[in-house]
Order: C-alpha cells, then sequence, then structure tokens
C-alpha cells in the first residue's frame, strides 16, 4: 500500500508538470515525442501498414508541435484566446484528422484499390467475420475448418473476438470492396462517437451547484476539469500507440472508447446506461470485462437496485450476443474465444510482445503455467480489494481498471505493445472525471493544493 502523503506529493508533481504553461509544455513534448516515433516506425518498421501510417502520421505531428510553439510565444505576449483549453482541444481534434483519420481513409482507398498491403491482419479477419456471420449466422470457424485451410492461411482462420465485432465487417459483406466499407471506418465512427458522448457527459455532469469552495490561486474548477479532458482525449486519441492501431487496424479504439463512455455515465450515477455501454463492449472484445466488474463494485457502493440495473447491461448484452452463435456452433465459438486465445488453438497467437508474462513463458520451464498462475493471483488480489474496499468514486474505478489491466498485459503469455492503449486512457481519464464529480458536488478536489480558499 503506497502512503498517503506520497500518493498526494506524486499527485502534485504531476498536476504541475502537467499544467507547465497552462498544458502546453506537456502538449509540446506530446507532440514532438509522437513525430519522432512517427518518423522511425516509417523508416523502421516491418509492417506495411504501420510504415505507411508513420509517412503520413510525422507530417501531422510536427505541424502540431510548431503549433504549440506558436502558443507558447502568444501566450508570453498575453494572447490567451489562442492558448486555452478550447484551442488547445481543437488542436487536438486537427492532429487526431491528420495522424489518426487521414492516414486511415488513404489506406483504405488504397487497399479498395488492389493493394494488399494497408491493413492489418485483424482488419480482414473481422471483416470475413462478417462475411460468415451474413452466410452461416456465425462469424467463426470450427477447429476443422480451420485445420483444413493452408498452413498459411489458418491463423486468418481464427476470429478471437466476441461475437459483436463481426458487425463492423457487415458493410464489406453487404456492400462489397468500396474504401468506406473498410472496418477501420466504422471503427472510426464508432470511437468518435463514444469518446463525444463521453466528453459532453463529464462537462454536463459538471453543472453543479454555483456556490464552490476553490482555492484563490487555482483555476475555476470547470478550467481544469477541461483541461483534464484534453489531456484525456490526446492520450486516447493521437497518442501513437493510438493512433497507429486506427489507423492500420482499429479494433480496440470503439472498445477502448465505450469502457471510457462508461466510466463516465457512472460518474454521473446513470448506471442503467452506463451498463448497457460497458455491455456493448463486453460484446465486442474480452478487454472490457474486467472493467464491467469493477463498474458492478462501484454501483454497488450506491444500493443493489443501481448494481442490479447495471449488471443487467453489462453482463446480459454479452452473454445475448454468444448465444445465437453457441447455438449455431458451440466448437466453433469455444475454438475462437477461448482455446486460441490461450494458446490451444490450432496454431498460436502472433502476439509475442516482450513483457514479463511472455518471457516467462518461453524461457523458463512450465512457463506458461507459471504466467497464468502470476495472473490469476493478481486477479485475485484485485478482486479482494473490490470485495473489501470498493471504489468510492468512478474516478476511483478508473485508476482501479488502469493498474490491474497494465498487470494483466504485463503477466498474459500472449499479448501486444498495442494493448497499452486501455490502461494508458483509463489512467488518464481518472483526473477528469474525478474533477467532473468534484464539480457536481460543490466541492474543492481534495487532491489540489489549496491555500486560500473562498466561496463564489
Amino acid at each position: 500500500m503506497i502512503p498517503q502523503n506520497w500518493r498526494t506529493h506524486g499527485r502534485r508533481f504531476w498536476h504541475r508538470l502537467d499544467s507547465a504553461a497552462g498544458g502546453l509544455a506537456a502538449d509540446l513534448g506530446l507532440y514532438s515525442a509522437s513525430a519522432v516515433f512517427a518518423a522511425v516506425t516509417a523508416a523502421t518498421s516491418t509492417l506495411l501498414p504501420h510504415r505507411a501510417w508513420g509517412t503520413v502520421a510525422t507530417a501531422g505531428y510536427l505541424v502540431a508541435a510548431l503549433v504549440v510553439v506558436g502558443q507558447l510565444i502568444f501566450r508570453r505576449r498575453g494572447y490567451t484566446r489562442l492558448t486555452g483549453t478550447g484551442a488547445r482541444a481543437a488542436l487536438t481534434a486537427v492532429t487526431w484528422t491528420t495522424t489518426a483519420l487521414l492516414p486511415m481513409v488513404w489506406q483504405s482507398v488504397e487497399r479498395a484499390a488492389g493493394r494488399t498491403d494497408r491493413a492489418q491482419e485483424e482488419v480482414v479477419v473481422i471483416e470475413h467475420a462478417g462475411i460468415r456471420l451474413l452466410d452461416h449466422g456465425t462469424p467463426y470457424l470450427g477447429p476443422d475448418a480451420i485445420r483444413a485451410l493452408p498452413a498459411g492461411e489458418q491463423l486468418l482462420g481464427y476470429t478471437p473476438y466476441q461475437p459483436g465485432m463481426a458487425l463492423f465487417g457487415l458493410p464489406r459483406g453487404l456492400v462489397g470492396d468500396i474504401w468506406w466499407t473498410d472496418a477501420r471506418i466504422w471503427f472510426a465512427v464508432a470511437t468518435a462517437a463514444a469518446l463525444v458522448l463521453a466528453i459532453v457527459t463529464v462537462r454536463g455532469g459538471g453543472a453543479g451547484p454555483r456556490r464552490l469552495v476553490w482555492s484563490a490561486d487555482q483555476p475555476p474548477p470547470g478550467t481544469a476539469r477541461d483541461s483534464a479532458l484534453v489531456r484525456a482525449a490526446q492520450l486516447a486519441t493521437v497518442l501513437p500507440v493510438c493512433a497507429l492501431t486506427l489507423a492500420t487496424g482499429g479494433d480496440d479504439l470503439p472498445v477502448l472508447a465505450l469502457c471510457l463512455l462508461a466510466l463516465t455515465l457512472a460518474a454521473t450515477r446513470r448506471f442503467g446506461a452506463a451498463g448497457v455501454v460497458i455491455g456493448l463492449a463486453g460484446a465486442l472484445k474480452l478487454f472490457a470485462w474486467p472493467v464491467a466488474l469493477v463498474l458492478i463494485a462501484y454501483a454497488a457502493t450506491h444500493g443493489r437496485r443501481k448494481a442490479t440495473w447495471f449488471a443487467a447491461g453489462a453482463i446480459g448484452l454479452p452473454v445475448a450476443a454468444l448465444i445465437p452463435v453457441q447455438l449455431v456452433d458451440s466448437a466453433a465459438l469455444v475454438e475462437n474465444v477461448f482455446r486460441f486465445p490461450l494458446g490451444h488453438g490450432v496454431v498460436t497467437s502472433p502476439a509475442q510482445s516482450p513483457f514479463p508474462g511472455y518471457l516467462i513463458a518461453s524461457a523458463l520451464p512450465a512457463g506458461r503455467v507459471i504466467a497464468a498462475a502470476l495472473l490469476v493471483a493478481a486477479g485475485l488480489a484485485i478482486a479482494v480489494r473490490l470485495l473489501r474496499r470498493p471504489p468510492p468514486t468512478a474516478a476511483t474505478a478508473a485508476l482501479i481498471c488502469g493498474y490491474g489491466l497494465l498487470a494483466a498485459i504485463a503477466l498474459m503469455p500472449s499479448t501486444r505493445f498495442g494493448y497499452l492503449l486501455y490502461p494508458i486512457a483509463f489512467l488518464a481519464w481518472a483526473p477528469a472525471l474525478r474533477l467532473g464529480e468534484t464539480r457536481s458536488e460543490g466541492v474543492a478536489d481534495p487532491a489540489t493544493p489549496t491555500t486560500a480558499a473562498t466561496g463564489t
């Protein structure tokens, strides 16, 4: 357990770092480092979709960094209208367009014209799953059908997602090979819609009473909340691990955005809606299920009825999505959703980023068993924590989700570097949720240092 005073000092340190020059200093660091990452990706990546992304995104990040330099100059001269949270938010939206949406559309157009190296394998897998759903009533191939495929195509025969993910492949199955039927286009639409709703909900949930207790030398609560929202949006959109993922693959981004929306709805006590949203995410991918469990514990702190309403959507929707495909072909469901991710499929997953779980599984005798045991132990520790000390706020729930998924990603025998976008976004979302909840309650954020509290 980290001492409370350490956590307070750490939070104040990161607050000062994040808010330096009105947040512009961190913006410049983010865009500059991202430009370097994109340039290195363009020059060295062995994955052709990644190289194509880096070529376009480097220019987008460099332009954003230059704009921030200009904002810093304007700020020193007192032109605050061009340097506030509104301007920073607008630059975030433009940068997401140039570093994620533009390269994604570009690659989709080139792919529709015949380029076969303009999408990661998961895009093809999900589109095939949508076609199978239309033709056979299930997005999954059974183990015998996968074994019958040529050796080089067996991996692409797997659909290691929940059944709802196949919906993003329906446009291509219904219309054909047109650029806008690319699954990534619909990933982006769902992601943008969920993120906009989440941001609007946080800001709307911060209406609160007019009389507030706040520090005289700190910005108003709404300003602090909006600044935290800008940073959270940046780390869920323009951060290279997110922009690259959306432009070349993209299936994790709608899941992440729905999880953030569910956390936001829970923060405003709309547990029924939050349950439906996290249920939709859980019907897409297993990564949403731990978030649902944490939010059930949070909902329970507001009464059994709230927890029941939340659980009805959070558990009911994923189960409802599984029932039809279970009835059509249960063996195919088990093979794709359970056996393959656990490393017991016809072929093994290529997800092999050098995190501790993978290193243990590959280097030690009975390494997979050891890594699995460590993963289970981490899960049990989090479960005990939730039972003994349920999260008192949605911000705390976001932190538990972030640190818990970080531990899970580190310990999973088969994982990807790109999965880090989940814990990064959850941890970045927590300050915005904390300030949104504080604002609605009409009190100062206890984590913010105060020296001269005043009522306004």
